[in-house]
Formats: structure tokens, sequence, C-alpha cells
């Protein structure tokens, strides 16, 4: 085993516990793991991406929805129209090169990022989850699931909150559930295009599941107007490593 695979799996508890913590944001870890660290090709890393972030979410929608936190309604409009749409993203993914979907990855979660530190307060101000609303945002967010190999929770709790009206506990929860089935769709798509290193995949699941335990104790502890805040500088700040590293055309470079 090479230190960047060892590093890489040790990364993997890392990646169950934000998405406990904060109902996204392991996708957003788990490619570059695989791309950066543990040396694997893009394509092929969103499609392991998706096995191990959507088995990890399942577990911890299980226990947020244990706990209350959690949102039907909304759960169920944005998988109904996710799961389609990240069956059909997840083939444009090989129309890209490696630097383009990095690079878009990036972008996007800058934009996201900075979307949940501006938002100032969780209470409602009369939004709420309507029915054609949500269809539409879920289906874009299941697109991108599919498209760029991740869970969605990044974009799908401020979606959830933003557009919805949820307050962040129930977002993270809701999140968790809509990412499991996303990647499903997403995963049945890429499955017809690229072949997988199970064994390697599997290990980063079993490892990502304990951390979810973790980051699941950590989101019913902390309120949820610093969970929204943490969630969105870490999402900026990891949106600005990755596109300086594809700035610099570090795009394939591994530890070795």
């Amino acid at each position: 085993m090479t230190t960047g695979m060892a590093i890489s799996l040790a990364l993997a508890v890392l990646i169950g516990l934000t998405l406990g913590a904060l109902g996204g944001g392991g996708s957003v870890l788990t490619l570059p793991i695989f791309v950066f660290v543990a040396g694997i090709p893009t394509q092929e890393a969103v499609a392991m991406s998706m096995v191990v972030v959507g088995g990890t979410s399942l577990l911890g929608a299980a226990l947020h929805w244990r706990k209350g936190n959690f949102h039907t309604k909304a759960t169920l409009l944005f998988a109904a129209t996710g799961v389609t749409g990240a069956f059909g993203g997840s083939f444009l993914t090989h129309l890209v090169s490696q630097r383009v979907l990095l690079g878009l990855f990036a972008a996007l979660m800058l934009v996201t990022g900075l979307a949940m530190i501006r938002q100032r307060s969780e209470q409602k101000d009369g939004r709420e989850c309507r029915f054609w609303r949500c269809l539409l945002i879920g289906a874009v967010v299941g697109v991108l699931t599919g498209f760029l190999g991740v869970g969605g929770g990044f974009l799908i709790v401020p979606a959830l909150m933003l557009f919805a009206g949820i307050k962040t506990k129930a977002a993270v929860g809701s999140s968790l559930a809509i990412i499991a089935l996303n990647s499903v769709g997403g995963l049945v798509g890429q499955l017809q295009q690229v072949s997988l290193d199970w064994p390697l995949t599997f290990a980063f699941l079993v490892l990502a599941l304990f951390g979810m335990v973790g980051g699941f104790v950590v989101a019913d502890r902390v309120p949820g107007e610093s969970l929204a805040k943490a969630f969105g500088w870490f999402v900026v700040v990891l949106a600005l490593v990755i596109g300086g590293l594809v700035a610099v055309g570090l795009r394939t470079t591994s530890i070795t």
C-alpha cells in the first residue's frame, strides 16, 4: 500500500464526520482525496465517491430521522426528480476533461459556500417547500450530483434553507436522505461507463461510517446557526484549495 493510499483511508473517517455534522461536504472531501491523494483518475473517482458518500449518508439519514431532524415533504420532492437528474447527469461526466470537471466543481463550491455564509438567520420569513419549486431544485441538484460525482449535500443543505425555509438541523437530516437516493441514480449511470476498485471503495465506506457516528453526535450538540456558518466557510476554503491546484496544473498529482 502506498503512502497516499494509507493517508486517503485515514481521511475517510473525516468524510463521515463531515457528512454527519453538516449534512454534506462528504463528497467535497471524497473526490479530492481520491484524485489528489490516492491518485485515482477523476472519472473513476466520481463513481467511487457516490458509493462512499451514498452509503454513509444512508446511515446518517436514519440517525437524524430518529432524532426528528428531518423534513419529509422536502426530502420526497427533492429526491423525486433528483434521482432521475443524477442518472442523466452521470453521462455528462465523460464529455469534459478532468481539469474542466475539477474547475467546475471548485467554482460551484465557492458560490454555494458564500451563499451559506451570507445567510444571517434561520427564520423562515414566509418561505416554504412549494411543490414545483422543490421539484425543480431537486432536479438541478440531481444533475450536478451525477455530473460532478458529488452527493450534493453542499448544494442541498443551502437549497433547503434558502429556498424552502427549513431549519439547519432538519436540512442536515433531509439532505443525507436525498444524497443517498441521488447517489443511487448517479451510480447506476456511472457504472455503465467505468469499473471500480471495489475493495478500496468498501474500505473507504466502512471507515466513513465510523466517522458518521461521530458527526451525528456533533450535530446534535452544536447550534444550527453555528453549523450553517461552519459549513459555509468549510466549503469556501476547500473550493479555493481545489481551484488553486487546478490552476497550477496539479490536477493529477498524488502523494506516493
